[in-house]
This record gives structure tokens, C-alpha cells and sequence, in this order.
């Protein structure tokens, strides 16, 4: 129940106080590139329900159609105005929106594709016993998720085989782990890895 509380004050806080910087990241994209502001992508989310989740478009309209990773942030498909907000993480802002609403929280394992989930195992099914969430353990560990497939001829082998584990194997932990100061310690980690690296 506190978490609920915290998620829609600072949620509403968020969305309030980022609007002037919505506006102009808004106005790059359209300048940047033909289509829609938004992106929306249907994701599993806790209980093993599907969900919309809202990004800020980074890529080319219709690139989803040619693979579901980001390879690198030298894919083609990613847009100039699309690589500096997924650099900075400004493309997730909008899930501010999602966690508003109760569809995800601050803090919780990041949503997946229902492509991958239907690979989970029995164990790995524990991960979507809870809210998902702009971050958490996982998040931090593979921040530069996109570079490390990169360096890899079947990316989604690799991501399927040693990645996925390993980040829901993480998002247990989380869960296991689970309270506000852990939430706390985790926000404040991924503030400083976007700047820092």
C-alpha cells in the first residue's frame, strides 16, 4: 500500500514537472523523423497479464517488424533524436503514465515481451509475481544491454540462452529482497549509472 502511495504522488510529481521537457522532446521527434510521438509495445506484465507500456518513439516507424532487440546503439533502425534519449533514458519517461495508472511501479523487474516469457520455466515464472518496474537489480547490471549484444553473430541466441537467465535470476533477488530501502538504493544507483555509465 505505501509503494501504491509513493508510485502516484511521485508519478503525478514527475509528470508535471518533466511536461516542458515532453514538449520538446515531442517537437525533436517529429522533426526528426515521419510517425507518432509514442511508442506502444504490449508487454507481460505482473500475473502473467499483458499490458501497453509507452515509450517515447526511438526508432523509425514499423521497426519493430524486423526484431524485437536493440542491437548496439548503432542499429539502424534507431533515429538521431532516438539515440540521445535512449542514452539518457528519457525514451522511458512516459511509462510515468503506466505507473499512474497501477500497471507498473518505480521499482520491479523490467516488463518483457510475451515472445520470451512464454520461455520462462516453472522458477523463472516468479519473476511476474510482482509489478514491473523502470528498474531494478537487472536494470543496473545490464544498462548496456544493447552494446553487449552487439558483440555477439546471433544476438538472440545470446540473450535467450545467458542473458535472460541471468536478469530473471536477478529479478528474483528483488523480489526475495524486496522493500522501500531497497527501492530507494536501487533508484539512486540507476540515477548515477545513466550519468556515469
Amino acid at each position: 500500500m505505501l509503494k501504491r502511495f509513493f508510485d502516484i504522488i511521485f508519478s503525478i510529481t514527475g509528470l508535471i514537472l518533466l511536461f516542458p521537457l515532453f514538449l520538446i522532446v515531442s517537437l525533436s521527434i517529429l522533426i526528426d523523423s515521419k510517425g507518432g510521438v509514442l511508442f506502444f509495445q504490449t508487454r507481460v506484465g505482473k500475473n502473467n497479464r499483458d499490458f501497453r507500456m509507452i515509450k517515447f518513439r526511438t526508432m523509425y516507424s514499423n521497426s519493430e517488424n524486423k526484431g524485437l532487440l536493440t542491437i548496439g546503439n548503432t542499429d539502424v533502425r534507431i533515429t538521431k533524436t532516438g539515440q540521445w534519449l535512449r542514452k539518457y533514458k528519457v525514451d522511458e519517461f512516459p511509462q510515468l503514465l503506466n505507473i499512474l495508472i497501477g500497471e507498473m511501479s518505480f521499482v520491479g523487474p523490467r516488463p518483457e515481451v510475451r515472445k520470451y516469457v512464454d520461455l520462462y520455466n516453472y522458477g523463472q515464472i516468479k519473476a511476474l509475481s510482482v509489478k514491473r518496474g523502470l528498474t531494478d537489480y537487472a536494470s543496473l547490471v545490464y544498462i548496456n544491454e544493447n552494446e553487449i549484444l552487439e558483440q555477439f553473430d546471433n544476438p538472440e541466441k545470446m540473450y535467450i540462452e545467458k542473458i535472460m537467465p541471468e536478469k530473471l535470476a536477478l529479478n528474483i533477488k528483488y523480489i526475495n529482497d524486496k522493500g522501500f530501502f531497497t527501492d530507494l538504493k536501487i533508484m539512486l544507483k540507476t540515477i548515477r549509472k545513466i550519468f556515469t555509465g
